[in-house]
């Protein structure tokens, strides 16, 4: 029988715009946090890896625990609050701009803080999903969700260079709040999120944890595809720290055309979110993926060969390349881990998946500002694409391979901890 499309789910729908206007915001603020830090604030290659390794390092403090607090709050209220605490965050660097205040620990502490804000928006939003839509639907719910996430990498970096030219960056930063707080406002339009079961008698987070983490790393499947995008992220974040240091201060070009080269990368994003369904209906789920891998990720290694002319669209034609394949990624293996995983442990199966995925982009980032800094931004580029032409590796080397179906929706059952004592 044919799943129920999404789009015919209210709820969904309001995920959905809201998520539009969330997305525009991440990707505007992507663009013009390192143009501040570099153009206006004198950032050495140091220090915007600094900036990047901070926005992210939130997923490796909090973002195991952070699972385990989503499964015991409803949801809504998770992705409202985190979206307002977003909003509020950004607004204070174009005001700290007009008082002639704004400091680069400014900035630290704001994409720290928002860091921490988007780990809860991510693992409850990535939670939410399966309840709202069920099962059967998640592959088109992701697919759609996905295309969104490519097409605001294309929209909202070119938007976010566009901006930086028209109003400087500063004010560009507050359109991102802007966006951040009308997609809080339309979240609280959202009605059907079920309460969350209540844990059982001195269940603690630490055991609660412990599953998530069993459950990841004990399967063979969801641990290959943990690893390979943690690989991917890692290799990805390590060529954008250095990219607004090579076109600013090395190319001479504009923060417009940084803008444009990584909505190059989002275009890729979009076509393989959009063409992932049509091609694993073919060919099969995992092998999809491991073909995917095996032809489009050594178009990493043409990254690093960015310089002008030429060099400068052979660059941008691997970085399309290595991002189809990732749109492809982000769109089968989320559907892959969430019909493996029972709706009691969504949210700490995400929170485990965001610790990998956004802890790799932490790491990435300080490593690339410690390669540029200590050896050669370029150098950096050549490491970045070495992870994205090997990632694929671990999926192509496990039984995701070989897998055609979706597996079946699984019965729900109880989290070891809700168990009675002995019974494992």
């Amino acid at each position: 029988m044919e799943p129920t499309s999404p789009w015919r789910i209210p709820d969904f729908r309001t995920l959905f715009t809201a998520a539009t206007l969330s997305q525009f915001g991440t990707n505007v603020s992507y663009v013009t946090i390192p143009l501040i830090a570099v153009s206006q604030l004198h950032a050495t290659p140091g220090q915007v890896g600094t900036l990047a390794a901070l926005s992210t390092v939130a997923f490796l403090l909090i973002g195991l625990p952070a699972g385990a607090w989503v499964d015991r709050m409803r949801h809504r209220r998770v992705l409202i609050a985190a979206d307002l605490a977003r909003a509020l965050l950004f607004a204070t660097v174009p005001l700290a701009w007009w008082l002639h205040s704004l400091t680069l620990e400014q900035l630290y502490a704001v994409v720290l803080l928002n860091g921490c804000a988007t780990v809860f928006f991510d693992v409850g939003s990535q939670s939410v999903l399966p309840q709202l839509v069920g099962r059967d639907s998640l592959v088109q719910a992701n697919t759609a969700v996905m295309t969104l996430i490519a097409a605001s990498n294309v929209v909202g970096r070119g938007a976010g260079g566009g901006l930086v030219l028209v109003l400087s960056a500063p004010m560009a930063v507050a359109c991102a709040a802007l966006s951040y707080l009308g997609s809080g406002l339309r979240l609280t339009s959202i009605h059907r999120t079920p309460a969350p079961p209540a844990p059982a008698l001195a269940v603690r987070f630490r055991t609660q944890i412990g599953e998530g983490l069993r459950h990841v790393f004990g399967n063979r499947e969801m641990r290959a595809l943990a690893v390979t995008a943690a690989l991917s992220n890692l290799g990805s974040q390590i060529v954008n720290t250095m990219l607004p240091v090579v076109f600013v201060r090395e190319l001479g070009l504009s923060g417009g055309a940084l803008g444009l080269f990584w909505a190059v990368g989002g275009a890729g994003l979009l076509l393989g979110a959009r063409c992932s369904r049509f091609i694993a209906a073919r060919l099969g789920y995992g092998r999809t993926l491991a073909l995917a891998g095996m032809t489009l990720a050594p178009a990493g290694l043409l990254v690093p060969l960015i310089g002008h002319g030429p060099l400068l669209f052979l660059s941008g034609a691997g970085w399309l390349l290595a991002m189809f394949k990732v749109g492809m990624d982000n769109v089968l293996g989320v559907s892959l881990r969430q019909r493996m995983t029972p709706d009691a442990l969504l949210g700490r199966m995400n929170a485990t998946f965001r610790f990998l995925l956004t802890g790799a982009l932490a790491v990435g980032a300080a490593l690339s500002g410690v390669i540029g800094q200590l050896a050669s931004v370029h150098t950096a580029l050549w490491v970045g694409g070495a992870f994205l032409a090997t990632a694929f590796l671990p999926v192509f080397l496990s039984p995701v391979r070989s897998r055609r179906e979706l597996p079946e929706q699984l019965r729900e059952t109880p989290a070891a901890s809700d168990l009675p004592s002995g019974v494992r």
